[in-house]
């Protein structure tokens, strides 16, 4: 399949990695923000095919593990209490809350619903105008502009028992959030293709140039990664930094217009809490006040006490690369996709997840 079996080729996997060793001559520190790469490494066995002077953290690019447990929280009590019809990605109902998750919810009674899209939720409001509907609009970037779309159409067409419960986070804050940290040992980043086909390339130039800083948007697949890799390490080895963009087949400079426009129609940018990390300022996406009848925020009186974590879980230090998975005493024992103690276990593009999946697969991956 053209742009993702040229991808997987190991004969280009393997020119890559020699030009790597090749290249590398001291250590270096490098992040991959988005959990979807953390995945393609991780399976790939990647990680274990680099130059020992190349350390892979994995970073918070998963909006599923940077939801914030007082969101969570306030999701179950809409469907238990406020007995709306809750929507919501596969991945957000098995997120630990303060007492339970929307699964264990929904298998008290609670109407909690696993759709594909929030134009599902749309219609299930039309076809149901007595109840209330709202969905969990939870994502990064690429999942703002159907979010938006969702409440654009609502309005159009007249449908006042739909909302949005709003969880959306952005990378760039993200990014500069980690490298102000004074414990920050990482050189240099990874951003995530699919952010930028929305997004472009302009937001991430401010803070390649405020902290000489290189980045390198990247895709996916193996060969993705290690040319992204590879053009981090030529950068670091260099003393040089600058953007690139290794995902030109389908990200742009200035990225999606139309999905774009539709993410100003209906958002605006606003502080946000980050679960396990801090509450970084302009970081996250909520409905302006022209649409404030289709936040669920504003539209219910949502009463929840306090959200806490008190598990062991230290998901925030491996979101901010500061620790692998398998460095959490509960990894794998206490804490496994059966038994989450955080989201990063639970979620398709958890680190924890990947590691408890594919970590022992390595010697068996297409890399090798």
């Amino acid at each position: 399949m053209k742009y993702l079996s040229e991808y997987r080729d190991p004969a280009v996997v393997q020119q890559l990695l020699q030009e790597i060793h090749a290249t590398v001559t001291q250590p270096w520190t490098l992040m991959e923000v988005c959990g979807g790469q953390t995945h393609s490494l991780v399976k790939n066995g990647i990680l274990q095919l680099l130059p020992e002077q190349i350390t892979m953290v994995h970073g918070p690019g998963c909006p599923v593990c940077v939801t914030p447990q007082s969101l969570i929280d306030k999701a179950v009590y809409l469907a238990e209490e406020a007995g709306v019809i809750l929507c919501s990605y596969g991945d957000m109902i098995r997120v630990p809350g303060t007492h339970r998750s929307l699964l264990e919810a929904k298998a008290a009674g609670a109407d909690v619903r696993i759709l594909y899209s929030p134009l599902e939720a749309v219609e299930i409001a039309k076809q149901q105008p007595d109840k209330q509907v709202v969905f969990f609009a939870v994502g990064f970037e690429t999942t703002a502009p159907a979010n938006a779309l969702s409440v654009v159409h609502a309005q159009q067409a007249g449908i006042h028992n739909y909302s949005i419960l709003t969880s959306h986070v952005l990378v760039p804050p993200a990014i500069e959030a980690i490298v102000t940290d004074p414990d920050n040992v990482v050189q240099g980043f990874l951003a995530a293709g699919h952010v930028c086909t929305i997004m472009g390339e302009e937001e991430y130039i401010p803070l390649v140039q405020r902290y000489r800083l290189p980045i390198v948007i990247t895709g996916f697949e193996p060969v993705d990664l290690l040319q992204g890799i590879l053009m981090l390490v030529k950068q670091l080895e260099a003393g040089e930094y600058r953007l690139e963009n290794q995902y030109s087949r389908v990200a742009h400079a200035q990225g999606n217009a139309a999905a774009r426009a539709t993410i100003a129609q209906v958002f605006e940018v606003s502080d946000r809490e980050w679960r396990g990390i801090a509450n970084i300022p302009k970081s996250g996406y909520e409905l302006k006040s022209s649409y404030a009848s289709f936040d669920a925020n504003r539209k219910f009186d949502i009463a929840i006490g306090s959200s806490h974590v008190s598990n062991g879980c230290i998901a925030g230090d491996i979101l901010r690369g500061k620790k692998k998975p398998f460095e959490c005493p509960q990894f794998g024992s206490t804490c496994h996709p059966m038994n989450p103690l955080g989201a990063p276990m639970v979620s398709s593009e958890g680190a924890c997840a990947a590691y408890y999946h594919f970590h022992h697969m390595a010697a068996e991956s297409l890399a090798l």
